[in-house]
């Protein structure tokens, strides 16, 4: 994967984040979940570079920047994933969600990925000064 590139910085950010339905109620596979990421990808500050489905919960590869928080992303798809799926599926959320409209656990999995394994990244740092 290639590094972005702004004036004075040079950056490459990943996460791995996975969202868990809450309950971990199995219906992903009902719905098209992917489709929803990407229509928040389109309007938003990261790219998904990769998405992963179960019927009870979802793996994305984020390439982000490095002014946007990783707890801010996953709010902002948390968010609207949920209105969106809502607006979209409500028939088929109903029959597992009936008080709230609710879609994701509140825990959340997320952890940075880089272009190096943790090895090399410890020995490039060990021989630094």
């Amino acid at each position: 994967m290639d590094y972005d590139r702004r004036p004075h910085s040079k950056y490459l950010i990943l996460y791995h984040i996975i969202f868990v339905t809450k309950y971990r109620r199995k219906f992903l596979n009902l719905i098209d979940i992917a489709s929803i990421f990407r229509q928040i990808e389109l309007v938003s500050n990261f790219k998904i570079v990769e998405i992963g489905v179960d019927t009870d919960h979802v793996h994305l590869l984020i390439q982000s920047v490095p002014d946007l928080s990783v707890s801010q992303i996953i709010r902002r798809i948390k968010q609207v994933s949920t209105k969106l799926c809502w607006n979209q599926y409500s028939e088929i959320l109903r029959k597992f969600y009936w008080k709230k409209r609710i879609l994701w656990s509140d825990g959340t999995f997320a952890c940075t990925i880089g272009n190096v394994s943790l090895a090399t990244a410890r020995e490039y740092i060990q021989k630094q000064g």
